[in-house]
């Protein structure tokens, strides 16, 4: 496949991306606030930011731009921190309060859905981006993968929850996710200031 090929299949990929989310984002925080399920609602907080994630792939995909690029990590970074700051926050207090949410037969369902459907777009994000030699996509596919890995904690959770009465799951499972978004936010912190430190040194040479 040559290499116009390759860069629109990641265009296809990061719109169908972007359009996933927007309903799975909107579904996960309306059933969410409806079951009072605090790792449902941040697990449709974290499909925003896949959304702003997947345009900032279409951006790059379109015209390089390495200032761009740097900054847009950087927004992405924070969308993390504060997300998991939410979630934290929240988590804790569902904790110390005792406060059960309703099952959300829902959000067990938009949780099994997103896996199934997610998986292999996150694949075929990857062999893409790996095939163009674009970092960008690359680290899409595992910001895919990591969205996938809290849809089946999130399963998990919400599961627990309707089956067993396990109340205290829920706020358990947030907590992960926070702890993922933590990492994430680092990570993609850490690719900003590598990037900026290399447009600074390409600068000093010139």
């Amino acid at each position: 496949m040559g290499t116009e090929a390759l860069r629109k299949r990641g265009l296809r990929l990061a719109w169908f991306i972007v359009g996933w989310d927007v309903v799975e984002g909107t579904v996960a925080v309306t059933a969410g606030l409806l079951a009072g399920s605090i790792a449902l609602v941040g697990f449709g907080i974290d499909s925003a930011i896949e959304v702003f994630a997947a345009l900032v792939v279409i951006w790059q995909l379109r015209k390089d731009g390495k200032q761009r690029y740097t900054l847009a990590l950087r927004l992405i970074a924070l969308s993390f921190f504060l997300l998991a700051g939410y979630v934290i926050y929240k988590s804790v207090s569902d904790l110390i309060n005792a406060n059960e949410p309703d099952p959300s037969p829902v959000g067990i369902i938009l949780a099994a859905v997103a896996t199934v459907v997610m998986i292999p777009v996150a694949i075929a994000q990857k062999r893409t981006g790996e095939a163009l030699g674009n970092q960008v996509l690359v680290a899409q596919s595992n910001e895919t993968w990591v969205s996938n890995y809290l849809s089946i904690s999130l399963l998990l959770g919400l599961g627990l929850n309707a089956l067993f009465g396990w109340w205290w799951a829920d706020p358990l499972v947030a907590l992960l996710i926070s702890l993922v978004a933590v990492r994430e936010g680092w990570e993609a912190w850490r690719e900003a200031r590598e990037s900026s430190e290399e447009a600074t040194r390409k600068e000093a040479r010139k």
